[in-house]
């Protein structure tokens, strides 16, 4: 059975276990069901579309994985697509819960989602003044929640790449750190696919009108959408800091090189002298001046000491070695 919990709630209170197979008379806005199924089978779905009332195309939405967050309205009741968020080591995964909402109950059907409703349930049933208001208040609530759960993400992530940005200050980024900050930049990009659709479900509950929506709710919606702009800003200085970090490793790369080219240019300087004064006599030409001189071995050495430690010394002043 898919059911996670299905009750029903008079004045925020729970009053009883529901069941699937037959619909629920509820009586005024305070008293609704609130239903939660995990992974829920085809039958289940189109058991509920009978007892409900739900519309076919918000029934197909919410068994197909894969969907982006949209809303969609249906005469007097809401259809709402949200997707979840949770890292797995480098990965985002994500999850999707669709949630249908009516005058008199709300539904919510997860896909691989990590994280239950089960504490949230727990969380409103121990405040039942703001669960009296109705689906719509726990709408707003199921909504925080899987906002909420976007910001361990972009923290954990964020975490990572702050201390692969100081190994790159340190030390030179290996091939495996480049080619993992490559994979974060690439789930940052994917979960932005999702943050935006999120932002234009939380914008239109905030000024949608439907018997479904209390008028007094729409300032809790502006704050859960207030939550996926901070999410956003959150994710695009990540995606900055990424390039930021690729930029520095670049750069002392560069210089790393640069040192060593002049490393080398400087050696190749120094030890030009004595190759150019060794191949002079090295020639074997006959008349040669100096040959015969008793000490000329000792003052060609002498000068090529003095003429390599003469360039060490200036190329020293100029921090080429």
């Amino acid at each position: 059975m898919s059911v996670v919990a299905a009750h029903l709630y008079r004045h925020g209170k729970n009053v009883k276990a529901v069941s699937l197979d037959e619909p629920i008379d509820c009586k005024g806005k305070s008293e609704f069901v609130w239903i939660g199924l995990f992974e829920p089978t085809k039958e289940e779905l189109e058991q509920l579309e009978k007892n409900y009332g739900l519309h076919p195309l918000a029934i197909e939405d919410a068994f197909k994985a894969n969907q982006l967050p949209k809303i969609d309205v249906y005469g007097d009741q809401l259809f709402v697509m949200t997707r979840t968020a949770h890292l797995e080591q480098d990965h985002i995964a994500h999850g999707e819960t669709a949630i249908f909402v009516g005058k008199n109950f709300i539904i919510t059907v997860r896909h691989g989602s990590a994280r239950a409703h089960s504490a949230l349930r727990a969380q409103l049933e121990a405040a039942p003044s703001l669960l009296g208001h109705g689906p719509d208040y726990v709408l707003h609530a199921i909504l925080d929640f899987i906002v909420d759960g976007y910001l361990p993400v972009v923290e954990t992530i964020e975490e990572h790449v702050l201390k692969m940005e100081q190994s790159a200050l340190d030390s030179f980024l290996s091939r495996a750190d480049v080619k993992r900050l490559f994979g974060l930049r690439q789930e940052l990009i994917r979960f932005q696919r999702i943050i935006g659709p999120m932002m234009e479900v939380c914008g239109r509950l905030v000024h949608l009108e439907t018997p479904c929506l209390d008028a007094n709710a729409r300032p809790y919606f502006q704050d859960v959408l207030d939550h996926v702009r901070r999410v956003e800003a959150m994710v695009n200085s990540l995606r900055d800091v990424l390039t930021s970090v690729f930029e520095v490793s670049n750069l002392l790369e560069q210089q790393r090189q640069s040192a060593i080219t002049r490393q080398l240019a400087a050696w190749a300087a120094i030890l030009a002298v004595p190759t150019a004064i060794a191949g002079i006599y090295g020639m074997n030409f006959e008349n040669m001046p100096e040959l015969k001189t008793q000490y000329g071995y000792f003052v060609v050495v002498g000068v090529i000491a003095v003429l390599c430690a003469v360039l060490y010394v200036r190329f020293k002043r100029a921090r080429w070695l």
